[in-house]
């Protein structure tokens, strides 16, 4: 049986169970329990926005949001034993959908509110509800498709050291002032409003010094945290770096499913929900292995496709410029090719897009020696779609009536 059970509800507001949530790194965060090496627990969490997003047909939710807060972690667990130096083990035994809320979503942000990886495509904002049946999710805003459970917590993490925080804080201060102005922003500094700190009460000294401080959830970064990589399922091990003692292990940002990149910036199928974890240490292993940044051993019980159409992009961007080996400009022509393939079949290039975001799409780096062009692929399991999308003599059809998705200018 789990050793310990952290519970939080989506249905009661944030305010009231803010004592096992944070929405900050910072390494004097207090824990909220206490494991031991071999211990395995089900940590509850809430959606990263903590119930922003509506069940209905207005995206004016996801327009309006206000991204302070945000993500909404369920954290921080001390580890006994866990030294500055060690390796964390933490073994993804099971997850899954909140039993008070059996639906997640999908949003397309605004340029001028987080925007994502295609923003200046697609600047407006946009949102998707998909209902979860078994180990598939369904949509009545994506027609056509059935996406398969690929369940992962899109933040695995410890907390970082004094000095390591200061070291993020730094640098990334460094790339904002490039280009202060810019929309969405380069980086997003430490925000003490709404700041959220487990039992630490706003308005102590102590609240107030580390709201200053902490460094916002929103990147990944050699703590593990924000990396969104949908293979760390069910079943497999990550391995996570420990900075402070008891490593201080948060959790959250659950996703019923995701392509790789999680290219809408809420591109994932979001969820409130429980995930079941075990726990072990390896004493020195970021000197014995030589790591300073995670890693993880992929489940064995992944969803397995048939069939894929595998589409590739270079390094010249829409524009027709060269760029030299640049592989986000390359995945970003992978994704731009996809998604003009599916408004063939009837969506739109939103509903396109929030497809590769949600679908266990395989995004892929196939070359980068070959100059000038960098080249990424993006893979489209052919299976999840009810109808046929192989090229033919006959060209696609337009066998979906697009035009579903709730839209906020």
């Amino acid at each position: 049986m789990p050793k310990l059970h952290i519970t939080v509800d989506p249905t009661r507001p944030v305010e009231e169970q803010k004592e096992v949530i944070q929405n900050r790194w910072h390494p004097d965060i207090p824990a909220i329990a206490d494991v031991k090496p071999g211990d395995d627990f089900i940590v509850e969490c809430l959606d990263w926005t903590a119930g922003q997003v509506r069940n209905d047909e207005s995206a004016e939710d996801i327009r309006n949001m206000d991204l302070s807060p945000n993500h909404h972690l369920t954290g921080p667990i001390y580890v006994e034993g866990a030294e500055p130096g060690d390796l964390l083990v933490v073994d993804i035994l099971d997850l899954g959908p909140h039993p008070k809320r059996n639906w997640g979503y999908t949003g397309i942000f605004s340029k001028c509110n987080g925007g994502g990886f295609l923003t200046d495509h697609f600047p407006h904002a946009h949102k998707a509800i998909w209902d979860f049946n078994g180990v598939y999710a369904t949509s009545r805003h994506i027609p056509g498709v059935r996406i398969p459970n690929i369940a992962h917590p899109g933040i695995l993490g410890t907390a970082p050291s004094q000095k390591l925080l200061e070291k993020w804080n730094e640098r990334e201060r460094k790339l904002i002032a490039k280009d202060p102005e810019r929309v969405p922003p380069l980086a997003l500094p430490p925000e003490p409003k709404n700041a959220i700190l487990g039992s630490l009460k706003p308005g102590s000294g102590e609240f107030d010094r580390i709201a200053k401080e902490a460094a916002r959830t929103i990147p990944p970064r050699e703590n593990g945290g924000n990396r969104d990589i949908k293979n760390l399922t069910r079943g497999a091990k990550a391995y996570l770096p420990v900075y402070v003692p008891g490593a201080k292990l948060t959790v959250g940002d659950l996703h019923f499913t995701q392509g790789d990149g999680e290219i809408t910036f809420c591109g994932a199928i979001e969820m409130a929900g429980w995930i079941h974890l075990h726990v072990e240490v390896i004493k020195d292993g970021m000197n014995k292995y030589n790591i300073s940044h995670p890693m993880f051993v992929p489940s064995a019980i992944e969803p397995r496709f048939s069939k894929y159409i595998v589409f590739e992009g270079y390094s010249v961007d829409e524009e027709g410029n060269q760029h030299y080996l640049d592989t986000h400009v390359a995945y970003r022509q992978a994704c731009l090719q996809a998604i003009e393939y599916l408004k063939g079949f009837g969506y739109s290039g939103e509903e396109a897009y929030t497809i590769l975001g949600t679908a266990p799409i395989e995004g892929r780096i196939s070359s980068v020696v070959d100059i000038p062009n960098a080249c990424c692929t993006l893979w489209l399991p052919v299976d999840i779609f009810d109808f046929d999308i192989m090229p033919n003599d006959d060209g696609p059809k337009h066998v979906i009536k697009g035009g579903n998705l709730p839209k906020a200018l």
